[in-house]
């Protein structure tokens, strides 16, 4: 008889334990110890003590469920949201704001010192407030056959079923209040069973929603939509496929939102920032950083459609921004004409090559930003060391790959002046931040 191999799974004590959190982490964890190891626990915050029982063990730490809380902090607070727990949107209305923005900042704090050596305050810290900040929200959608009706909503956490979704109190009060009546209007579409998604955006000159359908609409159906954009002031785009974005009635006004006094035109499909009040913050604390001169020559890498590269336009010399998403470079070469900004450059080259043969690389520059997705500018970072920019600001939506280029700049004799956690999504795991490395002598703020 064949015997296979199978190595000895670490069985998980399912026992009930008493333990007190001692920390969180940026997850909004409770983090408590016991017999020596690491315990993550959701749902409790430092100094609760709590029956907990294991879910999962390994060999440096394990996760655990709250069975009972047996004390409160101080630092608890009632959630605002009713789908609250059940929603995998916010996982941390339960911490109150200036535990979580802390929490965060001591992250990022321990982080870049582990990574780099450099022992750096993150604060002050950029806010946002509390509720109400969020002006682009993704739903999926799904008809229940059962129920006969349609799920509006986000995922729930660890699963893919739909949390049908009445309220969201992070969302922009216009948005959150087209909720109900657009769930009743999909609804009452002959297609309800053929959507995909819904998004709701705000634009500084109104709200607007794109609708992925999956099979083409009737004449009935665009009707129904019809009367729903004009009753509640709202431009509707159709996306039949990803490539196919249709406004729903013509001469609808193309979005635009203002930022450092510019007007910045953009596709609903196009990336904007979600926080609005903490895109204002951060573009101005940039600008302030880089220390901007009318004889600078400055480069911004992944620029998406000029949120750093139009404002910086209007205090230098000459500024060349680069993205790899056509789209993007198309949206920001309009702004730069509709804003009379002559001396902006906008490049489609792909970030993740081989950047030696793209055509800005022979340029000159003596500042720099950078605002790289989620898995940084590892590919750019030598070349940003070969410009040997006075200045380099690094806008990062990833700690980790943050603490990771800093070090290229650092073995360089960069100093790292200065760092910044933005709370651009409250109640939320994520981790946004910002750094300035100069090449000057050392100047914390």
């Amino acid at each position: 008889m064949v015997q296979f191999y199978s190595p000895n799974r670490r069985s998980v004590n399912r026992g009930i334990i008493s333990v007190t959190a001692d920390n969180l982490d940026a997850q909004g964890q409770g983090i408590a110890r016991h017999q020596g190891k690491t315990i993550f626990i959701p749902g409790l915050l430092p100094d609760e003590q709590a029956q907990i029982q294991l879910t999962e063990e390994k060999r440096q730490f394990a996760k655990a469920k709250v069975v009972k809380r047996l004390s409160d902090s101080p630092h608890r607070v009632d959630p605002h949201c009713p789908h609250f727990k059940v929603c995998g949107g916010c996982q941390q209305q339960h911490v109150a704001t200036e535990l979580q923005v802390n929490t965060k900042a001591s992250v990022l704090e321990h982080l870049i010192q582990r990574e780099t050596g450099v022992s750096i305050s993150a604060h002050p810290i950029i806010h946002s407030p509390e509720y109400g900040y969020r002006r682009r929200a993704r739903l999926g959608l799904q008809y229940h056959a059962k129920q006969r009706t349609l799920l509006m909503g986000f995922r729930q956490s660890q699963t893919n079923d739909l949390v049908n979704i009445k309220h969201c109190p992070v969302m922009r009060p216009e948005l959150e209040q087209l909720l109900r009546p657009l769930h009743q209007c999909l609804n009452s579409l002959n297609a309800v069973k053929r959507l995909g998604h819904v998004e709701l955006v705000l634009a500084d000159n109104g709200p607007l929603i794109v609708l992925r359908y999956l099979d083409s609409l009737k004449h009935e159906d665009k009707e129904i939509l019809c009367t729903f954009s004009v009753q509640y002031n709202v431009a509707i785009y159709l996306l039949g496929d990803e490539k196919s974005l249709d406004p729903l009635m013509a001469g609808q006004p193309a979005p635009w939102y203002q930022v450092d006094g510019l007007k910045l035109v953009f596709s609903p499909q196009d990336f904007i920032q979600v926080n609005d009040e903490v895109n204002q913050q951060m573009v101005a604390q940039a600008l302030a950083w880089l220390d901007l001169q009318p004889t600078d020559r400055v480069l911004d890498l992944f620029c998406g459609m000029g949120n750093f590269t139009l404002p910086i336009a209007t205090k230098v010399q000459t500024v060349v921004g680069v993205e790899g998403v056509a789209a993007l470079v198309a949206s920001g070469q309009y702004n730069a004409r509709l804003n009379e900004l002559n001396n902006v450059n906008f490049f489609h080259e792909n970030l993740e090559s081989d950047i030696h043969q793209q055509p800005w690389a022979a340029q000159g520059f003596n500042k720099v930003l950078l605002d790289p997705a989620r898995a940084g500018a590892a590919g750019v970072m030598a070349h940003i060391v070969k410009l040997a920019p006075e200045k380099v600001v690094y806008v990062s939506c990833n700690p980790t790959t943050l603490a990771r280029d800093s070090k290229v700049l650092l073995e360089a004799g960069y100093h790292l002046a200065s760092v910044r956690m933005l709370d651009m999504f409250p109640h939320t795991g994520h981790l946004e931040s910002m750094a300035l490395f100069s090449s000057g002598p050392m100047d914390i703020e």
